[in-house]
């Protein structure tokens, strides 16, 4: 019986790349962002290798969030994998003076909205005591690096919520688990930098992961066998030792 997956921020980058991936492999997708056009565009264009179904909503937004997923249709109210890759990055300030919209933003949905989308999810999986969970997490949630401050207290909370989730859900038999990006050339860095000319020079100098690499190794997790759980996973590009340390040439 084909799998149905559930993606958060599927409208560009990892989870963009994450729907072609599971598509290829024949899941059912719900994929879900605030651009509508853009999940129009990747529905029809997905639609002829799996069953597609869009919701169009900001994970920040709770009763949202819960309105949407309450919408779904019968043939796709059953979630099996539910993909947490909505997240996003404001500004790199030290904390002195680093702005509080952006604090907000990053909190509300790196933390509070994969919370959100979770608790919508979860009641549904332990009924049926069946499902797979990833949240996307990053290298920055395993190390703080410099003017990194709440960016990096986000994806902190995103693993602890992780183990947190895979605790709880044990007794379920439902698998929890993160994968935490290092480099990954994406839109990320255009969003972090309000596409200032930094943004430009990220990943300048060095091969970057690409969210084709990350999507990959998440339907690797999802695939393995039922007594397989991939707990924690942290990958770096080659040219990338830790947050702070990249081999560039010019």
């Amino acid at each position: 019986m084909k799998k149905t997956a559930l993606i958060t921020g599927a409208t560009s980058g990892i989870g963009e790349a994450t729907a072609y991936e599971f598509a290829k492999q024949g899941i059912n997708l719900i994929l879900c962002g605030r651009r509508l056009q853009r999940l129009k565009t990747i529905q029809k264009a997905l639609e002829r290798l799996t069953d597609v179904h869009i919701l169009n909503f900001d994970i920040r937004d709770k009763d949202d969030t819960f309105k949407a997923i309450e919408s779904l249709p019968k043939d796709f109210k059953n979630i099996d994998v539910l993909i947490n890759n909505a997240g996003n990055a404001h500004g790199l300030d030290p904390i002195q003076t680093g702005l509080i919209d952006d604090w907000d933003a990053m909190m509300d949905i790196n933390v509070k909205g994969l919370l959100y989308v979770s608790k919508a999810v979860i009641p549904q999986m332990t009924e049926r005591k069946s499902g797979h969970i990833i949240n996307i997490g990053s290298s920055a949630g395993k190390e703080v690096y410099p003017k990194g401050n709440v960016y990096c207290a986000s994806k902190h909370a995103v693993l602890a919520i992780t183990e947190g989730m895979r605790i709880d859900l044990n007794p379920f038999g439902i698998k929890v688990g993160a994968i935490s990006p290092g480099l990954v050339e994406t839109e990320f860095s255009q969003v972090r930098f309000k596409g200032d000319e930094i943004a430009d020079n990220v990943y300048k100098g060095f091969k970057a992961l690409k969210a084709k690499d990350i999507a990959e190794i998440i339907y690797f997790a999802i695939s393995r066998p039922p007594h397989v759980n991939i707990a924690d996973l942290l990958v770096f590009p080659t040219a990338q030792a830790n947050s702070v340390t990249v081999k560039k040439e010019f």
